[in-house]
């Protein structure tokens, strides 16, 4: 007992409540985020070496098959409780708004230094590169109370990203096709609880995931030259893939089980305990919009020109040093350094809220 209830007892009131124990991080969460943000960038990095290398075309459609889907539903899951009130709003301005606005302008920029595409304007409607998904967690969040009222918010959400497939008059506005066609991922991240992450730990689940990352690598090499890998984007309508309409309708639920699958194996290989890179998977976010400079830049550089890259030794070469890029990228001191643009406080830009009692007695009063 404290100190400061052994004294209210003694004097004859009840002890105060004791307070709350602070709510530690779960070192898993953590872990997989990390993981998955360095897949995000293995993948970027893979780009230019698909056209000479059929395994790294398979590889890189793999990781395409669910690193995001991972990423997108463990934000889900940790979107549970935003409920629209005053912290949360904050929240997402400063964490969400703020950061679009500002690598949306700054990847702009670039793209123009970097001469890809000299003319284009700003425009924060049409997100460039990686913000698509500040955007897309945005409008999910800002829909969150609504999945979480609806009935079988899941089929739903299924449903409404079929529908997205068929659409390719949809627009580029807020990249709203790609974030209509992740939807599910994210309204299953919140209908989870823990016990669910709890299941696909089991040694059982980590024992199949080895033939079943092996069989979906087989499937991803059979299918590189017979199948486009933007279906894995999930920007695009069918009709843009140059497929029916139905195809959509068709391979979204059927991607949304792989992927689902594909998640599942990851997170059984994930550790549940404190780990080097633990810390790391706190900012994932200063990963995720940072490296994507790196990877532009290299291009521009003219880093993929050796021919040497574009062989074994050189794929292998260019995913340590994507790896070891995004997880710098991630440490505290970069953290620290760009705060004021990922993370924002500005309150300023906010008024102070009052206190519950401090209302009442205002509206007693008038």
């Amino acid at each position: 007992m404290s100190q400061h209830a052994v004294t209210a007892l003694a004097r004859g009131r009840p002890a105060p409540p004791s307070p709350a124990p602070s709510q530690q991080r779960d070192a898993f969460f953590d872990n997989a985020k990390y993981v998955a943000i360095v897949l995000v960038a293995v993948g970027h990095a893979w780009e230019p070496l698909r056209d000479g290398s059929r395994a790294v075309s398979a590889a890189y459609m793999l990781v395409y098959a669910f690193h995001m889907p991972a990423f997108i539903i463990i934000s889900g899951y940790f979107s549970r409780g935003f409920d629209g009130r005053p912290e949360r709003l904050k929240r997402l301005v400063t964490g969400l708004i703020v950061p679009y606005v500002g690598f949306e302008t700054a990847y702009t920029l670039f793209t123009r230094w970097t001469d890809q595409e000299p003319d284009r304007p700003i425009s924060l409607l049409d997100p460039l590169y990686l913000t698509w998904f500040l955007a897309a967690l945005f409008l999910w969040r800002l829909t969150t109370p609504l999945w979480q009222r609806v009935r079988l918010p899941l089929p739903l959400a299924l449903g409404v990203a079929m529908l997205a497939t068929l659409s390719p008059t949809i627009g580029n506005d807020l990249d709203l096709q790609r974030a209509l066609q992740f939807l599910p991922y994210f309204v299953l991240g919140l209908s989870l609880r823990p016990e669910h992450f709890r299941l696909v730990r089991r040694r059982a689940v980590r024992i199949a995931a080895v033939p079943a990352f092996a069989g979906a690598f087989a499937v991803a090499y059979w299918a590189v030259p017979r199948m486009t890998g933007g279906w894995f984007y999930h920007r695009d309508s069918a009709q843009e893939l140059g497929a029916p309409p139905w195809y959509g309708v068709v391979m979204t639920p059927v991607l949304f089980v792989c992927s689902l699958a594909l998640v599942a194996c990851f997170l059984s290989w994930v550790p549940g305990r404190r780990m080097w890179c633990t810390v790391l998977g706190t900012g994932t976010l200063y990963g995720y919009l940072l490296h994507g400079f790196v990877a532009q830049g290299a291009k521009y550089g003219g880093w993929y020109d050796p021919a040497w890259i574009h062989r074994p030794p050189g794929a292998i070469v260019v995913t340590l040093v994507a790896g070891a890029v995004v997880t710098l990228l991630c440490t505290p001191p970069v953290r620290r350094a760009l705060r004021w643009v990922v993370e924002p406080q500005m309150r300023w830009l906010f008024r102070r809220e009052e206190a519950a009692p401090d209302r009442e007695r205002r509206a007693a009063r008038a």
